[in-house]
């Protein structure tokens, strides 16, 4: 998971950075409005950690320009201030969450990992992938032609993956995207579960892989195995 972070105070960012670097995220810094916002226009995150107060550019206003331009990403405001209306104005900006400075990272790394587990704003209602198509709104899954009948737990587990093709996910991340902040890091759900997704989608012959990535975990390969 990559994650952006625009932070002017070195101290704080570097508190995030190795934090998020050691619950294996792949992190991104930025010192200032204008930079962290080029950089969220360029590059694909998963979650934008965004300060209020940033030189530049405030981070309302990188937040609304993200949002004008189409980016959907999830964003985690921080903020000094702890006032009703300037949560409400980032909220109103296109925010998904707030955080008040002090905060302990615990906290942090929670709402971060709740954030990818939400859809993001304007999510497509369908994925696809190949010859894969998954139906949000009608909870429907095609190969194809041929319809393919999956558990809720089935579709969700699915529909997480092709929100990351191609990118090697851990069993943690697939546990807590899928399952939640409970997943049990030393339950086999996970490996479970993705036995049964590859079952189903084999039955359509050629369609989508799911890789082992040996001590790693998984990825969603757009050609056949």
């Amino acid at each position: 998971m990559r994650v952006l972070v625009v932070e002017d105070e070195r101290s704080i960012s570097g508190f995030i950075r190795q934090g998020l670097s050691e619950a294996g995220f792949v992190v991104t810094v930025e010192g200032d409005g204008q930079r962290g916002l080029q950089r969220a226009l360029v590059a694909e995150f998963d979650v934008i950690i965004l300060d209020i107060m940033l030189p530049q550019m405030n981070g309302l206003e990188v937040l609304r320009r993200v949002r004008s331009s189409g980016v959907a990403t999830p964003v985690l405001l921080l903020t000094a201030r702890d006032e009703l209306d300037d949560k409400v104005a980032g909220l109103d900006a296109g925010a998904d969450d707030y955080l008040t400075k002090p905060f302990a990272f615990s906290e942090l790394l929670a709402r971060t990992r709740a954030l990818l587990r939400r859809p993001p704003l304007q999510s497509a209602d369908v994925l696809r992938l190949g010859e894969l198509e998954l139906d949000r709104r009608r909870r429907s899954v095609r190969l194809g032609s041929l319809a393919i009948r999956l558990s809720a737990r089935e579709f969700a587990l699915l529909e997480y993956l092709l929100r990351h093709p191609g990118q090697v996910l851990t069993r943690t991340q697939i546990g807590e995207g899928v399952w939640g902040l409970d997943f049990e890091n030393d339950s086999n759900v996970v490996d479970v579960y993705i036995g049964y997704l590859r079952r189903k989608l084999s039955i359509g012959g050629a369609g989508p892989a799911i890789k082992t990535v040996r001590g790693v975990g998984y990825v969603l390969d757009g050609g056949a195995e």
